[in-house]
C-alpha cells in the first residue's frame, strides 16, 4: 500500500501537501508562511516523480528503487576478480570454495565481476547469473548457452535483478524445462546512469558496441563454462537495450543466434556521452554519426536489415511492445515486416493495456526466455558433441602416431664365453 506505486503513498503525499497549504494560510508570521510554502514543494515534487514512476510502472518496491538508483544492492552481490582468469575448471573450483554447491544447485548463483575490454579499452561491471544446472552433476561437463541482457537508459545492469525480476522468472521457467538452462550476462552498457551510449561505436570516441558485443562475450567465455560467442549466444534488451539488441544482432550475425527486442526502437537517437569522451565527464547530447552517413545507415536497423547480405546468417528475432504505445507498435510492426523478407517466423507480442513501461517488459520477459533458450540449448548440445568428436579424433590420431612411431633397434646380445 505504501510502496512507490501504492495508493496509500499517493494519499499520504496529498495529505502532507494539503496540511502545509493550510499552514501557509493560517500562519500569522511571514517567516512561517515562507517556511511552510518551501516545505510544500517537497511533497509536490515527490508526487510528480511518483506519478511518472507509476506511469512507466518501473519501480514497484522501495528496495528495488534504492538499489537501482544508488547501487547499494551491488554491495551484497559477491564479486569475482576476472583479471588473469584461468581455465573454466579453475573458475568452477574458485566458485566452489566460496559458495554452497548444494544451495546453488537449487537457486543458482549471481555474482559481479569487472571486465577490462581488450579491444575497447573500457572497464565496467558485469553481472553474471549461473543457473542451478551449472552446479548439478548431470551438467558438470556441459558448456552452457548464454543470453546477454541489456538494460535501458538511464539504468544499471542490476535493474534486471531488482526491477525486472529476471531470476525468479527464469527459475520458474526452469521448473518445467530444466534442460533449457542458460547463463545470464548483464553488462553495464552505458558506463553510468548519466549516459546513453546506445551500444554504439563513436567514430571519434568510446567504442561501446565493441565492449558489449566483443569484449564481454570473449571474457565470459574465458571465465565460465559456457559456449564461445556464436549461435549458442542470445542478446535481448528493453527500450535503449532493445535497440542495442537489434543493432548488434544485425551487425554481428556470427556472434549471436537470437535477439529479443522489448519496446526497442530501430533508428539511433542522439547519444548522451561524457564530455571529451572521458568516463565520468559531464554528459552532453550529440549525434555521434554526424558527418558519417555510411555508419549511421549501418547502425539504423530498420534500414540496414534490407542490406544484410543474403549469404550471411541472420539471427532469429522476437519482438514485444505495449499495445497502447502507438509509436512502439508501428515501429515494431514495420521492422517485423522487413525481417520477414529473410526470416519465416518473427514472433510479435503486444501486451494489452501496456505502454513503454516496466510492466510490459516484465510481462514479456518470461515468453521471450521461453522462446529463446531452447534453440540456443540445442546449439550448445551440438557444439559440445562436435567438440567431443574432435577431441576423440585427436586422441585416436595421437595414439596411432605413438603406435606407428619407429622404434629403435634392440641392442645385439653378446654370447657369453664358455
Amino acid at each position: 500500500m505504501f510502496e512507490p506505486q501504492g495508493t496509500g503513498f499517493f494519499l499520504l503525499l496529498i495529505v502532507v501537501f494539503g496540511g502545509l497549504l493550510i499552514w501557509v494560510a493560517l500562519a500569522r508570521q511571514l517567516v512561517f508562511r515562507v517556511f511552510a510554502a518551501c516545505l510544500a514543494f517537497l511533497p509536490a515534487m515527490v508526487f510528480g516523480i511518483a506519478a511518472v514512476n507509476k506511469f512507466y510502472d518501473y519501480y514497484q518496491t522501495w528496495g528495488g528503487m534504492i538499489n537501482d538508483l544508488t547501487g547499494q544492492g551491488a554491495s551484497t552481490i559477491p564479486k569475482y576478480a576476472a583479471a588473469g582468469a584461468g581455465s573454466n575448471k579453475q573458475f568452477d573450483k574458485n566458485i566452489g570454495r566460496i559458495t554452497s554447491r548444494a544451495e546453488d544447485a537449487q537457486v543458482g548463483y549471481l555474482f559481479q565481476t569487472s571486465i577490462s575490454g581488450v579491444r575497447s579499452h573500457l572497464t565496467r561491471d558485469v553481472y553474471v547469473y549461473l543457473p542451478p544446472q551449472y552446479f548439478q552433476k548431470a551438467f558438470r561437463h556441459y558448456k552452457f548457452p548464454v543470453i546477454e541482457l541489456l538494460h535501458g537508459s538511464p539504468g544499471y545492469p542490476q535493474a534486471w535483478v531488482d526491477v525486472m525480476g529476471v531470476i525468479p522468472t527464469f527459475l520458474s521457467l526452469l521448473e518445467t524445462h530444466p534442460r533449457d538452462a542458460a547463463v545470464l550476462v548483464m553488462p553495464d552498457t552505458d558506463g553510468g546512469v548519466r549516459y546513453g551510449l546506445q551500444c554504439l561505436n563513436d567514430p571519434g570516441g568510446i567504442q561501446d558496441m565493441t565492449f558489449v558485443a566483443r569484449d564481454v562475450p570473449e571474457a565470459i567465455a574465458r571465465i565460465a563454462r559456457v559456449q564461445p560467442p556464436g549461435r549458442a549466444w542470445g542478446v535481448a534488451g528493453y527500450s535503449e537495450g532493445g535497440y542495442c539488441a537489434a543493432n548488434i544482432a544485425l551487425q554481428d550475425p556470427n556472434g549471436y543466434g537470437a535477439a529479443g527486442v522489448l519496446s526497442g526502437y530501430f533508428a539511433p537517437l542522439r547519444s548522451e556521452v561524457p564530455a571529451g569522451n572521458k568516463p565520468g565527464g559531464r554528459p552532453i547530447s550529440v549525434n555521434v554519426f554526424l558527418g558519417h552517413p555510411g555508419l549511421q545507415f549501418i547502425n539504423t536497423p530498420q534500414d540496414y536489415v534490407t542490406r544484410v547480405p543474403i549469404s550471411e546468417f541472420l539471427p532469429a528475432f522476437w519482438l514485444a511492445v505495449g499495445a497502447e504505445d502507438t509509436q512502439d507498435v508501428i515501429a515494431a510492426e514495420n521492422f517485423r515486416q522487413l525481417l520477414q523478407t529473410r526470416l519465416a517466423n518473427v514472433p510479435f507480442m503486444m501486451v494489452p493495456n501496456g505502454r513503454h513501461q516496466g510492466s510490459v517488459w516484465r510481462a514479456a520477459l518470461g515468453p521471450m526466455l521461453s522462446w529463446m533458450i531452447p534453440p540456443l540449448a540445442r546449439q550448445a548440445v551440438r557444439a559440445d558433441a562436435a567438440a567431443a568428436r574432435i577431441a576423440a579424433a585427436r586422441a585416436a590420431a595421437a595414439r596411432k602416431a605413438h603406435h606407428d612411431r619407429p622404434r629403435p633397434p634392440r641392442a645385439a646380445t653378446v654370447p657369453k664365453k664358455p
